[in-house]
């Protein structure tokens, strides 16, 4: 029977929900006339705000699971994806009766709360990392929903594209600026950071040779690690935060810049959505995760035994970004920008 009504659960983080794009696109492809809705973190409303592949985006309730069980309930979904992997995020949709319920099952009780139980990408029976891209479409093929490309999708909505650049310039932005945007901070942890030093020196270098001007957009929680970098460099910067600061806002952003420089997070998939080329600083995360669209981006990444660990504060010396030279971030963007 063919669904009239999909209900997608998304991923939380911003990077993993970008990467679920072609997946939503399958979706609407092999069902245009049904009703599609997108649950996810409120946050992410304006990430994915604009693009034709859902119609509704249903923010996750934040009071608990019977909340969401009445919410998803509420929404009458014949079909539910279920893109996280943790039994909490099949539970609601399970509890809320929704009809087909596809997955992929890592354990015994996330698999029982499944219809369409999809067994985790393995290699000789271990588990294997892959392309989240990938990962995602896995889920849309064994519904027999057929690719309509790996290409990541967002839309800037033009009225805030012309506020972000009214805002610039009232910081201070000449008109026509190279923007060299910077996001220093990572919501995954401590470990996945860059040390402040290496990106004021990178972003000094960039600032002389390429005349780029430094824009550091942190996370709300992140204005500290932007401002010790902005103060620790030579050149000028501006330093763009603020409570109001959205993720549309941040996608406006991103589709300025002429050269993204960011932790392994969410703006990096923001910018191979848009286009625009990025240098990634990557060490305690498996990259086979993002492999993907790579001929925009130039991953850097050291030689260190321990990597990739997953750990969210490293345990050690912090060696696998520590020792991730400004030197390479230079070189990488001479090669993006020539």
């Amino acid at each position: 029977m063919q669904p009239r009504r999909i209900l997608v659960c998304l991923p939380s983080w911003v990077g993993d929900a970008v990467m679920a794009t072609p997946a939503l696109r399958a979706l609407r492809a092999a069902h245009p006339d049904a009703w599609i809705g997108a649950e996810g973190r409120p946050a992410l409303a304006g990430l994915l705000a604009g693009l034709p592949s859902f119609d509704a985006f249903l923010p996750e309730a934040p009071s608990g699971i019977f909340a969401r069980t009445r919410a998803l309930r509420a929404a009458r979904a014949d079909w539910a994806v279920l893109l996280p992997d943790s039994p909490r995020a099949a539970l609601a949709p399970f509890l809320a009766r929704i009809r087909r319920r596809a997955g992929y099952a890592r354990d015994p009780l996330r698999r029982l709360l499944l219809t369409d139980a999809l067994e985790p990408p393995r290699e000789a029976g271990r588990r294997v990392p892959i392309s989240m891209i990938e990962r995602y479409l896995r889920l849309t093929r064994g519904l027999g929903c057929p690719d309509r490309g790996m290409g990541l999708e967002l839309h800037v909505n033009p009225e805030i594209g012309e506020r972000v650049a009214k805002d610039l310039a009232r910081r201070g932005a000449p008109e026509g600026a190279r923007v060299l945007l910077v996001t220093p901070g990572a919501a995954f942890g401590t470990s996945k950071l860059w040390p402040p030093g290496h990106f004021a020196r990178a972003c000094d270098a960039l600032a002389r040779r390429h005349g780029l001007l430094p824009v550091l957009a942190p996370a709300p929680g992140e204005v500290a690690i932007a401002q010790e970098v902005a103060a620790r460099m030579s050149e000028r910067a501006l330093v763009v935060a603020g409570p109001e600061a959205t993720l549309a806002e941040l996608k406006a952003l991103v589709a300025r810049a002429s050269l993204l420089l960011t932790n392994d997070t969410g703006p990096r998939q923001i910018a191979v959505a848009l286009g625009r080329p990025a240098v990634v600083l990557m060490g305690p995360t498996d990259p086979r995760h993002t492999e993907h669209h790579l001929e925009r981006q130039r991953v850097l990444r050291e030689d260190v035994a321990c990597s990739p660990c997953h750990h969210r504060i490293c345990p050690i010396d912090h060696r696998c970004m520590t020792r991730l030279a400004p030197e390479r971030v230079l070189a990488a963007a001479d090669e993006l920008l020539s």
